[in-house]
């Protein structure tokens, strides 16, 4: 019997369907598709009608997310006045 050389390969997936791809983020499936609708996460890839996420621009934007949530956190004047603290 002949062994196929993917079975010997540990490797992360490249693409990931909705529910993989929200829990690759640590969120629900609600939650990524709605920011997904709002164009803060990526669009996704749609192959012979398979509906999948690329998991390299998940990353950049989830990398994208970070730098946004770190100017809105270290705003010294928002600080110093207490706003923009409520979330």
């Amino acid at each position: 019997m002949t062994e196929k050389l993917s079975d010997r390969i540990a490797y992360p997936p490249r693409a990931f369907r909705a529910a993989r791809a929200a829990a690759y983020l640590a969120m629900g499936k609600s939650k990524f598709l709605g920011l997904v609708d709002e164009g803060r996460l990526p669009r996704p890839v749609r192959i012979d009608g398979i509906t999948t996420w690329d998991r390299l621009e998940l990353d950049a934007a989830y990398e994208q997310m970070k730098l946004e949530e770190a100017e809105v956190r270290h705003n010294p004047i928002e600080q110093y006045y207490g706003i923009g603290t409520e979330r």
